[in-house]
């Protein structure tokens, strides 16, 4: 009988219920277990008896000797033979059935368990009474059965049980620290994945102002050029003039003519107009010798600054209108003209500009309009072609804003030269500018009546221009940050102003001073404009709010919030009932002023800067910082 040490913890349990079962319910065969820590004994029937009633079994000698006196070479010769044949066999590993364990009988458990839990006394004291009850026939080896594999089973797989457990346990402790790096993982792949996307929008933004950084330095290579051959012209000029002044001065001999002369150069230098006293010289050759080009230079300035000053004094300052005629609007707009239009569909795209479009408006009388761009150019464009009918050269920078002037014969035009120019539509050539400004032109309207301008500018200032003095009537002060929008009330001498110091200002263009202030706004206005009948304002800001007010009552009627994305420009159509805003988003939002509804035209591929509606409202124009003014129907 064989043991081993270390017994589980659960071996009580099935002792105990191995003793209280009845152990002639067992089978008649069961699988042996293989497993470590099961145990059995194999019992052997000795048939023959001996004096200790054992009989031992002989050990098969495997030496193949020939025993002694029965040596002969056949015989030999066979064993030699079987020999081989054996270990042929032996060498072909026939695989013989495998032998069916015998489970445990019970007494043998019982010792096994003793023996395992190191009970020896009751191990000693259970044997001495068992086989005395066996020598006595009390009790007979058959009558007891086998112990049932099932509990041998059972203990088996309750250790397996326990160690799957611990397995699983140490998996799912797996799983969970794989589920948290997986999580990282993917977080960390999100990030990486906005963050390529965010640079390769930065990417895309540096390459289109990398290309219009191009383009911007394109259109200074031929100023340049030409201020070079000027340069150069200007000095030959003065080396003329040079070898012109020292022939002079060599061919005058008397002190006082040499002075008088060299003080005619100075105040020519410094730019005063000088009337040189007259010298006359006895040499009657002299008196009769041709002209030289100093002198002919002198004369040709004092004739032009005569005349110049002769100008300037029938020159006299414009009047402001006290009649103003009835604002034609009034009953346009009460007719019955028909449902507004939003169905607005993208009809043409014309590229007139070679950068942004910063400005659109309608002629007042044809189907013309004119367009400005920061590439310094206005272009007169025809309708519906988009023909260039006209271009404006002269501005040394771009171009912010224009206005027609009331007949329709000129042009008024804003810069970021600082200047305001006056343009002769019926020439293409530049007949007046007016400058005063510090800083940036924003915009430019003109006058009713036709002789007066009016300009605001990021100085802060906004200044009224007479047209036919041709001078700065009033500077108007108040605000406080740039002036970016300024608008003659129709058929008035009010001015509308807006500012980035998020305030509109109501002027008194006769006196120069401000009337009323609205505030509402929380961020820097952009654009400020009247509707046809001139009862309502409409203003836009830099976050996309819009803004209504009345201008009768001076008081806010709605607030629309349009944004995130700026609005650049806003302007109502010939029957005040849609109001059309510019995105910085390229997005045109349409606002039907009596449903309140919001209607957008999707078709530019960056910012919107100007819109602006045909008379007859059938069409809409807008410009865009692609330099593409595109038109819809």
């Amino acid at each position: 009988m064989a043991a081993k040490q270390g017994m589980p913890a659960s071996a009580l349990r099935v002792l105990e219920e191995a003793l209280g079962m009845d152990f002639t319910a067992a089978g008649d065969t069961a699988e042996a277990v293989a497993a470590e820590g099961a145990y059995y004994l194999e019992q052997v029937t000795i048939t023959e008896a001996s004096e200790d009633d054992y009989e031992y079994e002989e050990i098969p000698d495997d030496n193949f000797s020939i025993p002694e006196g029965e040596e002969d070479l056949a015989k030999a010769i066979q064993m030699v033979q079987e020999q081989a044949t054996d270990t042929q066999i032996l060498e072909q590993k026939t695989v013989l059935p495998s032998k069916q364990l015998i489970p445990e009988v019970i007494e043998d458990f019982l010792c096994n368990f003793l023996i395992k839990m190191g009970m020896t006394r009751t191990l000693d004291c259970f044997q001495s009474e068992w086989y005395e009850l066996i020598q006595k026939g009390v009790t007979e080896l058959r009558d007891t059965g086998n112990v049932p594999d099932v509990y041998t089973q059972n203990m088996l797989l309750e250790n397996e049980n326990k160690n799957l457990k611990k397995d699983l346990k140490c998996y799912k402790q797996a799983a969970d620290k794989a589920r948290e790096d997986l999580l990282k993982t993917q977080k960390e792949r999100d990030f990486h994945r906005m963050h390529h996307k965010r640079i390769v929008q930065e990417k895309n933004k540096l390459i289109n102002d990398l290309k219009g950084l191009k383009l911007h330095y394109a259109s200074y290579e031929p100023t340049l050029r030409v201020l070079h051959e000027k340069h150069h012209t200007l000095l030959k000029q003065k080396m003329l003039t040079s070898l012109e002044r020292d022939r002079a001065v060599g061919q005058v001999k008397r002190p006082s003519k040499i002075s008088g002369l060299q003080a005619t150069l100075k105040h020519m230098e410094i730019g005063h107009n000088y009337h040189a006293s007259e010298t006359r010289v006895p040499n009657s050759e002299k008196e009769n010798a041709p002209e030289g080009p100093t002198q002919k230079g002198l004369r040709e300035a004092r004739e032009k600054n005569k005349c110049k000053t002769r100008i300037e004094d029938n020159k006299k300052d414009s009047e402001f209108p006290t009649d103003m005629q009835q604002n034609p609007n009034l009953y346009l707009c009460k007719e019955n003209i028909g449902p507004a239009k939003f169905d607005y569909k993208l009809n043409n795209i014309f590229r007139l500009h070679e950068l942004p479009v910063s400005c659109i408006i309608m002629h007042p009388r044809k189907d013309i309009l004119v367009t400005c761009g920061e590439d310094r150019l206005w272009k007169l464009v025809g309708l519906p072609k988009g023909n260039v009918l006209l271009t404006g050269f002269g501005h040394t920078d771009w171009l912010s804003n224009c206005c027609f002037h009331p007949s329709g014969n000129k042009l008024a035009t804003s810069s970021g030269d600082t200047t305001v120019k006056l343009w002769d539509l019926s020439k293409g050539n530049c007949i007046l500018t007016f400058e005063g400004h510090s800083h940036a032109v924003w915009s430019c309207t003109w006058h009713s009546c036709g002789d007066f301008v009016a300009s605001s500018s990021l100085d802060t200032t906004s200044k009224i221009w007479d047209v036919n003095s041709e001078r700065c009537r009033y500077t108007l002060y108040g605000h406080t940050d740039s002036v970016n929008s300024i608008e003659f009330f129709p058929c008035s001498n009010t001015l509308l102003t807006g500012s980035a110091d998020k305030s509109l200002s109501v002027w008194d263009a006769r006196t120069g001073n401000c009337e009323q202030s609205l505030y509402g706004h929380m961020h820097s206005i952009n654009d400020a404009t009247f509707t046809p009948r001139g009862h309502m304002i409409a203003s836009c800001d830099a976050c996309g709010v819009t803004k209504l007010w009345d201008f009768r009552k001076l008081l806010p009627i709605v607030s629309i919030d349009i944004g995130p994305s700026p609005g650049n420009e806003v302007n109502f159509d010939s029957s005040g009932q849609v109001l059309a805003q510019a995105s910085g988003s390229g997005v045109i939002h349409l606002l039907d002023l009596k449903s309140g509804q919001i209607h957008k035209l999707m078709g530019h591929e960056s910012e919107a800067h100007t819109v602006v509606f045909s008379h007859d409202g059938q069409y809409l124009f807008s410009g865009g910082s692609d330099g593409t003014v595109r038109t819809w129907s």
